[in-house]
């Protein structure tokens, strides 16, 4: 699966607001994953959470590379 460019990531946060959404998401989960990373130990809890918030950061990559999957499919087609 393609990585978005920083330039499309740009383009998209200014340009979609769904797109804007699930990439504050995608970076507050970044953030505690990085948390959870720094411990020494997880609590049960936080392994569920640390498992949880994997697949949603997962979830929001795959709806935002869909989404510039559709905005370069309507860029490149004619008007």
């Amino acid at each position: 699966m393609p990585t978005l460019t920083e330039e499309l990531k740009r383009e998209l946060t200014v340009s979609n607001d769904e797109f804007q959404k699930l990439l504050r998401h995608h970076h507050e989960h970044e953030r505690r994953l990085a948390e959870l990373a720094s411990k020494s130990f997880l609590s049960s809890d936080e392994e569920i959470e640390e498992k949880k918030l994997k697949k949603e950061k997962l979830h929001l990559k795959d709806r935002m590379e869909e989404i510039a999957r559709e905005y370069k499919a309507r860029a490149g087609s004619p008007h």
